[in-house]
């Protein structure tokens, strides 16, 4: 017997050991496919890098959906409303993101997203009626005054996008409390179909209406100098590394607990400072880092209020 348990404990920590790896992967894949978007804004709208992404993440789900002896019809039928919706939440909160990308320093953007579980908490304490202690309202304190030291509102300092960013952190954190009510209802084909479908039909009406008013800009951002080989591979493969990488954070959360999980997210702001200094010579000044300290500290917190519930 007490081999036995041995084996399952050694068998656990492997599982838990394998989700943190697909863990670190996935935000790997995420902060450099930030570090992508904000070049491709340099030859594209803003609108056409989002809607490559999930256009592309549509084709290559009904490319592989036979292999799984999957139809397009039977994905059709196991979409759900709220399922649709889900993905139109990732969809817009993209679009918003995308446009920040654009203006913001890679770290100083991805620090600002990293609000979005402080919004998470309020979200889950007002609609779903979680229960909410002196732990992690702290923590919500503290991650506001992190948002708040980085974007320094009433000062020179503060950009207009940096709302942009805020606002894909909320809807972003919709999406996760849809996404927990969603748990277990449908399967990842149909999940990863859903978002593809609902971010497309989204982004294309306003892609035409951009098109044919000049609304948000050029499509393309014309130049005769430029080569755009580079940049049209890297618009198409943006949807291939965007599945993969959620495929990946899906993975992760199968094999280990959220609250292992949590603290590693933060992994994502270094890297993104390491693509923002190497590939567009970013240096965050110190009120980013004192700002990122704060959000890394609510974080931690939350995530220890997960490791052990307590009414406090």
């Amino acid at each position: 017997m007490t081999s036995a348990a041995t084996r399952a404990g050694t068998a656990s920590s492997d599982n838990v050991l394998h989700g943190v790896l697909l863990m670190i992967c996935g935000l790997l894949i995420l902060s450099s496919t930030d570090g992508v978007v904000k070049y491709l804004a340099e030859f594209f709208s803003p609108l056409t890098v989002a809607f490559f992404r999930f256009a592309v993440q549509l084709v290559i789900i009904l490319a592989i959906a036979p292999f799984q002896k999957r139809s397009w019809r039977s994905l059709v039928k196991e979409m759900t409303l709220p399922l649709f919706c889900r993905g139109l939440l990732l969809a817009v909160g993209s679009v918003f993101m995308v446009f920040g990308l654009k203006y913001l320093p890679l770290t100083e953007a991805t620090a600002i997203f990293f609000v979005q579980p402080v919004i998470l908490v309020i979200l889950s304490s007002v609609f779903l009626k979680e229960k909410v202690g002196a732990k992690r309202w702290m923590a919500v304190m503290i991650g506001f005054v992190g948002v708040l030291v980085i974007v320094r509102p009433g000062t020179e300092v503060f950009q207009r996008a940096s709302l942009l960013v805020l606002a894909a952190a909320s809807t972003f954190a919709c999406y996760l409390m849809l996404t927990r009510k969603l748990s277990g209802q449908a399967s990842q084909l149909a999940i990863q179909f859903a978002t593809g479908l609902a971010a497309s039909l989204f982004i294309l009406p306003i892609i035409v209406y951009a098109w044919l008013t000049g609304f948000g800009g050029d499509l393309v951002i014309a130049d005769q100098n430029r080569d755009f080989t580079v940049p049209t591979l890297l618009l198409f493969g943006l949807g291939g590394t965007g599945l993969t990488a959620h495929v990946l954070l899906v993975k992760a959360f199968e094999r280990a607990p959220a609250s292992v999980l949590a603290p590693i997210n933060y992994i994502e702001i270094i890297s993104a400072t390491i693509v923002g200094y190497l590939i567009f010579n970013e240096v965050p000044d110190e009120f980013v880092w004192v700002g990122v300290g704060m959000l890394i500290c609510s974080g931690l917190i939350l995530a220890n209020a997960e490791r052990k519930p307590s009414p406090s």
